[in-house]
């Protein structure tokens, strides 16, 4: 089912289908900020990534010596979350864990996404709560994808991404079985304009370290004053991604409380890189920002 949010901006709509962003409309231009999920390209709006982030080696992992199956970046955003708050400009649904779900994820939670619009600016909240008698171990992350406006004057080569502050940044390489290349790290030029090109995600996404400080991503054009800012407050890593090698008209920045496996792990949850601990009873929260221009 399908909710609508909205203020004199922005109109959002979010299904209770993996708490999925479908629609962010601006009721100035009606323009549409979200990819609208072309099947033949790819299926998704904005999916929300848990209780993993990326891809596991060999799609599996052991906890406490036993061994669970999962698929790229966790089964949250392909099950039904309940509405549990919904007024005009906020809306909160909450996912717990089933026994489904216990059978590839051996923990008790309560997963709540909150969505709240303030002017040209939509949040995006995450909170975790564990309702196990033991340690629960979490990534989460966002995977919003963002339409690119072309036409006949404008190219996806005439957009770009800018970052604040303006610092180089780690970026970790994709292998090409979707795990982390660690042993390649290296400082990217991220303190520079990155051009929007046909080639730019030939090697995967683009993946970032940013250290749990505040950082901002824009996706900005100077042939037009349309332009979207992802605000990360505390988020460890981010990627940008986008269809390769026939890129789409559309493109992923993905704020991440988590990462994919490394090439050299070694399948234990318990050791595995990037990701969150929570004790019994405890809550952890994170969020971001887009903010929506044209």
């Amino acid at each position: 089912m399908d909710y609508t949010i909205k203020n004199s901006i922005l109109q959002v709509v979010i299904s209770n289908i993996g708490a999925e962003i479908h629609s962010v409309k601006s009721l100035h231009s009606n323009y549409e900020y979200i990819w609208q999920a072309n099947p033949d390209v790819w299926q998704r709006h904005a999916p929300i990534l848990f209780p993993i982030v990326g891809k596991l080696k060999n799609n599996q992992y052991t906890f406490q010596g036993k061994t669970y199956q999962m698929a790229q970046h966790g089964f949250a955003r392909d099950m039904a979350f309940e509405l549990e708050q919904h007024t005009a400009e906020s809306i909160t649904f909450l996912l717990t864990d089933t026994a489904q779900t216990r059978e590839i994820y051996p923990f008790k939670f309560e997963l709540r996404v909150n969505y709240n619009l303030l002017n040209n600016l939509l949040e995006e909240n995450f909170s975790i709560t564990n309702k196990s008698d033991y340690e629960m171990i979490f990534g989460i992350g966002g995977h919003p994808g963002f339409n690119i406006p072309t036409s006949s004057v404008i190219s996806k080569s005439d957009f770009y991404f800018s970052t604040k502050p303006s610092l180089t940044r780690v970026q970790i390489p994709i292998k090409s079985n979707g795990l982390l290349d660690w042993s390649n790290r290296s400082l990217a030029s991220t303190n520079s304009l990155i051009t929007l090109s046909e080639h730019l995600f030939k090697n995967d996404a683009l993946v970032f370290e940013l250290h749990g400080h505040d950082n901002r991503i824009s996706l900005k054009t100077d042939t037009s004053n349309y332009h979207v800012n992802v605000w990360m407050r505390d988020a460890p890593f981010v990627g940008i991604w986008s269809q390769y090698p026939q890129m789409a008209d559309y493109v992923c920045i993905e704020p991440w409380w988590g990462i994919a496996d490394r090439a050299d792990s070694t399948g234990k949850l318990e050791e595995k890189f990037g990701m969150n601990h929570l004790a019994t009873g405890k809550t952890f929260t994170a969020g971001f920002s887009m903010a929506f221009h044209d």
